[in-house]
Protein backbone atom coordinates (compact mmCIF):
# COMPACT_ATOMS: atom_id res chain seq x y z
CA UNK A 1 0.00 0.00 0.00
CA UNK A 2 1.29 3.63 -0.81
CA UNK A 3 1.05 4.69 3.05
CA UNK A 4 3.15 2.07 3.77
CA UNK A 5 5.83 3.01 1.35
CA UNK A 6 5.37 6.51 2.67
CA UNK A 7 6.36 5.49 5.79
CA UNK A 8 8.90 3.86 5.03
CA UNK A 9 9.87 6.36 3.13
CA UNK A 10 9.96 8.74 6.26
CA UNK A 11 12.19 6.61 7.99
CA UNK A 12 14.60 6.18 5.64
CA UNK A 13 14.93 9.87 5.88
CA UNK A 14 16.36 10.05 8.98
CA UNK A 15 14.28 8.50 11.12
CA UNK A 16 16.56 5.11 11.91
CA UNK A 17 15.23 1.63 10.46
CA UNK A 18 11.90 0.05 11.55
CA UNK A 19 14.03 -2.19 14.09
CA UNK A 20 14.91 0.96 16.04
CA UNK A 21 11.19 2.92 15.11
CA UNK A 22 9.28 -0.27 17.07
CA UNK A 23 11.57 -1.42 19.69
CA UNK A 24 10.30 -5.10 21.13
CA UNK A 25 7.61 -5.13 22.93
CA UNK A 26 6.54 -1.09 22.45
CA UNK A 27 2.89 -1.17 21.21
CA UNK A 28 1.32 1.77 19.68
CA UNK A 29 -2.43 0.52 20.53
CA UNK A 30 -4.99 2.27 17.90
CA UNK A 31 -7.62 1.97 20.36
CA UNK A 32 -5.97 3.83 22.94
CA UNK A 33 -6.59 7.37 20.58
CA UNK A 34 -10.28 6.25 20.00
CA UNK A 35 -13.27 7.63 21.63
CA UNK A 36 -16.90 6.40 21.07
CA UNK A 37 -17.86 10.42 20.47
CA UNK A 38 -15.43 10.28 17.60
CA UNK A 39 -17.16 7.84 15.33
CA UNK A 40 -19.63 9.14 12.41
CA UNK A 41 -21.79 7.08 10.84
CA UNK A 42 -21.90 9.23 7.37
CA UNK A 43 -23.89 10.06 4.92
CA UNK A 44 -22.02 12.22 2.73
CA UNK A 45 -22.07 13.69 -0.69
CA UNK A 46 -18.52 14.15 -1.04
CA UNK A 47 -15.11 14.28 0.15
CA UNK A 48 -15.51 17.59 1.75
CA UNK A 49 -19.09 16.92 3.19
CA UNK A 50 -17.41 13.62 4.99
CA UNK A 51 -14.25 16.54 6.39
CA UNK A 52 -16.60 18.74 7.05
CA UNK A 53 -18.82 16.31 9.46
CA UNK A 54 -15.59 14.50 11.23
CA UNK A 55 -14.55 18.02 11.79
CA UNK A 56 -17.40 19.28 13.30
CA UNK A 57 -17.61 16.00 15.53
CA UNK A 58 -13.90 16.87 16.63
CA UNK A 59 -15.07 20.33 17.63
CA UNK A 60 -18.16 19.25 19.76
CA UNK A 61 -16.07 17.03 21.22
CA UNK A 62 -13.48 19.79 22.16
CA UNK A 63 -10.63 18.32 20.22
CA UNK A 64 -9.67 21.48 18.01
CA UNK A 65 -8.30 24.09 19.62
CA UNK A 66 -8.90 25.88 15.88
CA UNK A 67 -11.35 24.13 13.41
CA UNK A 68 -10.92 26.31 10.86
CA UNK A 69 -6.65 26.03 10.78
CA UNK A 70 -7.34 22.11 11.20
CA UNK A 71 -9.90 22.28 8.67
CA UNK A 72 -7.29 23.99 6.06
CA UNK A 73 -4.40 21.72 7.22
CA UNK A 74 -6.39 18.83 6.44
CA UNK A 75 -7.33 20.21 2.65
CA UNK A 76 -3.54 21.32 2.32
CA UNK A 77 -2.29 17.70 2.94
CA UNK A 78 -4.76 16.64 0.30
CA UNK A 79 -4.09 18.92 -2.23
CA UNK A 80 -0.33 16.59 -2.22
CA UNK A 81 -1.47 13.60 -2.28
CA UNK A 82 -4.70 11.76 -1.96
CA UNK A 83 -5.38 10.25 1.54
CA UNK A 84 -7.61 7.45 -0.13
CA UNK A 85 -4.89 4.86 0.20
CA UNK A 86 -7.14 2.08 -1.09
CA UNK A 87 -9.39 -0.59 -0.21
CA UNK A 88 -11.89 2.38 0.28
CA UNK A 89 -10.20 3.84 2.80
CA UNK A 90 -8.80 7.34 3.23
CA UNK A 91 -6.77 8.57 6.38
CA UNK A 92 -6.67 12.69 6.04
CA UNK A 93 -4.30 13.93 8.46
CA UNK A 94 -3.01 17.17 9.81
CA UNK A 95 -0.44 17.70 12.65
CA UNK A 96 -0.30 21.37 14.03
CA UNK A 97 2.11 23.35 16.88
CA UNK A 98 -0.23 23.49 20.01
CA UNK A 99 -1.31 19.74 20.30
CA UNK A 100 -0.12 17.50 22.68
CA UNK A 101 -2.16 13.90 22.17
CA UNK A 102 -3.00 12.66 18.82
CA UNK A 103 -6.44 11.45 18.54
CA UNK A 104 -8.55 9.98 15.71
CA UNK A 105 -12.11 10.27 14.41
CA UNK A 106 -13.92 6.96 12.43
CA UNK A 107 -16.07 7.73 9.35
CA UNK A 108 -18.31 4.96 8.20
CA UNK A 109 -19.87 5.71 4.95
CA UNK A 110 -22.84 3.03 5.09
CA UNK A 111 -24.28 3.59 1.50
CA UNK A 112 -22.56 4.10 -1.71
CA UNK A 113 -18.56 5.36 -1.34
CA UNK A 114 -16.85 8.53 -1.48
CA UNK A 115 -14.31 10.07 -4.67
CA UNK A 116 -11.41 10.99 -2.84
CA UNK A 117 -9.02 10.36 -5.92
CA UNK A 118 -7.91 7.27 -4.04
CA UNK A 119 -4.53 5.71 -5.30
CA UNK A 120 -6.74 2.48 -6.36
CA UNK A 121 -9.39 4.67 -8.00
CA UNK A 122 -11.80 3.10 -5.53
CA UNK A 123 -14.73 5.28 -3.75
CA UNK A 124 -14.31 5.71 0.17
CA UNK A 125 -16.19 3.93 2.58
CA UNK A 126 -13.64 4.03 5.64
CA UNK A 127 -12.25 7.62 6.87
CA UNK A 128 -9.52 7.67 9.64
CA UNK A 129 -9.02 11.27 10.21
CA UNK A 130 -6.02 11.75 11.96
CA UNK A 131 -4.67 15.17 14.40
CA UNK A 132 -2.22 15.70 16.68
CA UNK A 133 1.16 17.63 17.72
CA UNK A 134 3.25 18.29 14.48
CA UNK A 135 6.23 17.38 17.03
CA UNK A 136 5.91 14.10 17.94
CA UNK A 137 6.54 12.67 14.17
CA UNK A 138 7.96 9.20 15.65
CA UNK A 139 4.09 8.29 17.47
CA UNK A 140 2.67 9.43 14.88
CA UNK A 141 4.33 6.95 12.01
CA UNK A 142 3.43 4.74 14.60
CA UNK A 143 -0.04 5.38 14.29
CA UNK A 144 -0.21 5.36 10.82
CA UNK A 145 1.84 1.87 10.52
CA UNK A 146 -0.60 0.26 13.15
CA UNK A 147 -3.75 1.71 11.24
CA UNK A 148 -2.78 0.75 7.79
CA UNK A 149 -1.89 -2.93 9.34
CA UNK A 150 -5.48 -3.16 11.27
CA UNK A 151 -7.66 -1.72 8.45
CA UNK A 152 -5.50 -4.52 5.37
CA UNK A 153 -7.60 -7.01 7.66
CA UNK A 154 -10.81 -7.60 5.04
CA UNK A 155 -12.71 -9.26 7.80
CA UNK A 156 -12.63 -5.96 9.99
CA UNK A 157 -13.03 -3.73 6.94
CA UNK A 158 -16.57 -5.81 6.39
CA UNK A 159 -17.31 -5.44 10.14
CA UNK A 160 -16.86 -1.48 10.20
CA UNK A 161 -19.09 -1.78 7.19
CA UNK A 162 -22.04 -3.40 8.77
CA UNK A 163 -22.01 -1.86 12.20
CA UNK A 164 -24.09 1.15 13.30
CA UNK A 165 -22.74 1.20 16.80
CA UNK A 166 -19.70 3.45 17.99
CA UNK A 167 -18.94 0.95 20.83
CA UNK A 168 -18.60 -1.55 18.14
CA UNK A 169 -16.27 0.05 16.17
CA UNK A 170 -14.16 1.07 18.66
CA UNK A 171 -14.01 -3.08 19.72
CA UNK A 172 -13.01 -3.70 16.48
CA UNK A 173 -9.87 -2.25 17.04
CA UNK A 174 -9.04 -3.87 20.91
CA UNK A 175 -5.38 -4.97 20.75
CA UNK A 176 -4.87 -3.14 17.76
Amino acid sequence: MAILARINHQIAMGLGDLKKLFKKGECVAISNYLDERLVLFLNADSRDDALDQLIHVLEKAGKLKNPKVFHDAILEREKIVSTGIGLGVAIPHAKLHGYNEFFIAIGVQGKKGIEWNALDGSPVRLIFLIGGPENKQTEYLKILSHLTMAIKNEERRKKLLKTYDAREVISLFAGC
